[in-house]
């Protein structure tokens, strides 16, 4: 492949929660350790905690809070970041994510991460996998202030870092994210079969389902003989 082609090749663009990490730490902390932790501080039961943090989480679902440790820490009176720092050693990728990451990076295609994540989060998840070297641009919703879900997100994204929005790819496991990133005018949208190792897998979607992070390949590879024969 030469410099040219290269330089043609279109932007991948990866989440991180439930699409290159496995989703099941985030359920451990959230649904499970959480839960412990606000009992313990405001000295209730299991059911009371985890009945109050339902409510919290239903109220915020969605917006900049619901992805925010320092809102979190703030809400419930526990200081989230640090939970999961204690428990950083459950931080795990998901199956083939180096595999694909690698492939990318060898044949040319640029790879940015765009998450939900607050910056704390991220940072901390960027230095637990050490994936950050993956990536040409890196990217959390609190930093352009708005969630995923908005096209505001996908505006401001743009006017920070141009991209072509009916030739770049955007691979999520959240459909109401996949649904904002449609309505910018991003085409080529892949969602996340099971997100968590411990969870359900998806048996139908809007978006063509990866039931490996690999399986994106073969659509690169397709629309790279298109492409060259267009």
């Amino acid at each position: 492949m030469s410099y040219s082609d290269l330089q043609q090749q279109p932007i991948i663009m990866f989440d991180m929660d439930g699409t290159l990490l496995d989703l099941a730490f985030d359920d451990f902390i959230w649904n499970h350790q959480l839960p412990i932790r606000y009992a313990e501080q405001h000295q209730c039961s299991l059911e009371q905690s985890t009945q109050a943090l339902f409510q919290f989480y239903q109220t915020n679902n969605h917006t900049l809070n619901w992805y925010s440790t320092r809102f979190w820490t703030a809400k419930v009176g526990v200081d989230t970041l640090a939970l999961q720092q204690e428990f950083k050693h459950k931080v795990s990728l998901r199956e083939g994510c180096l595999e694909l990451l690698d492939y990318l990076k060898s044949n040319g295609y640029p790879c940015w991460l765009a998450t939900n994540a607050d910056c704390e989060g991220l940072k901390f998840k960027l230095e637990h996998t050490k994936l950050a070297s993956y990536f040409d641009v890196i990217i959390s919703s609190e930093t352009l202030g708005h969630a995923k879900e908005f096209t505001e997100f996908w505006q401001h994204l743009h006017e920070r870092h141009p991209f072509a929005a009916t030739q770049c790819y955007f691979i999520d496991d959240t459909e109401k994210v996949l649904k904002g990133a449609e309505s910018y005018g991003i085409q080529n949208l892949f969602t996340i079969a099971q997100p968590s190792s411990l969870g359900q897998s998806k048996t139908s979607s809007p978006y063509p389902i990866l039931n490996q992070l690999t399986d994106l390949i073969p659509y690169l590879e397709q629309a790279e003989v298109t492409a060259k024969y267009a």
